[in-house]
C-alpha cells in the first residue's frame, strides 16, 4: 500500500484569535444554554458560567455569570441546549473576542479570565 503523505487534505485560515503559545490553549466541553429564538455566537465569544443551572452564555448577557471560556467555533444555540467545543486556556487577541452587546469589560473581569488561565493580549505587530 503506497500512502501519498504529501497531499493537501485542507485548508485552515489564520483568524488571529489565539495570539501566543502560553498559557498553552487547551479545549474543553461546554453546555451552552437555551435561547428564546435561535442565536448566531461567533468564535472568540466570550462565555459565563451560571452557577445555578451550570450552563454557559454569553459573557455580560446577565447578572451573576462567572467568567469560563472562549467558544471554539461559530455556533447557532437554539431552544434546547447544546453542548460545543470552548477553549478553557489560552491567549487571545483582544481585538477577536465578543462580549454582550451594550458590555465592556472591566479591568475585574480581565483578571476573573485571568484566574482562569484565559489571557488577552495583543500581538506583537499591534503593540
Amino acid at each position: 500500500m503506497v500512502r501519498d503523505l504529501n497531499r493537501k487534505i485542507g485548508d485552515k485560515e489564520f483568524d488571529g484569535l489565539i495570539t501566543d503559545l502560553n498559557p498553552p490553549a487547551q479545549v474543553g466541553a461546554g453546555t451552552l444554554a437555551a435561547q428564546s429564538s435561535p442565536t448566531a455566537l461567533k468564535r472568540g465569544t466570550l462565555l459565563g458560567r451560571n452557577a445555578s443551572n451550570n450552563t454557559l452564555a454569553v459573557f455580560g448577557s446577565s447578572a451573576g455569570l462567572v467568567a469560563h471560556s472562549v467558544l471554539c467555533d461559530d455556533c447557532e444555540v437554539g431552544s434546547a441546549q447544546s453542548s460545543q467545543a470552548v477553549y478553557t486556556a489560552g491567549c487571545f487577541h483582544t481585538g477577536k473576542i465578543t462580549v454582550a452587546e451594550n458590555y465592556t469589560l472591566t479591568e475585574g473581569d480581565l483578571d476573573n479570565f485571568r484566574m482562569r488561565n484565559i489571557v488577552f493580549k495583543l500581538p506583537h505587530q499591534e503593540r
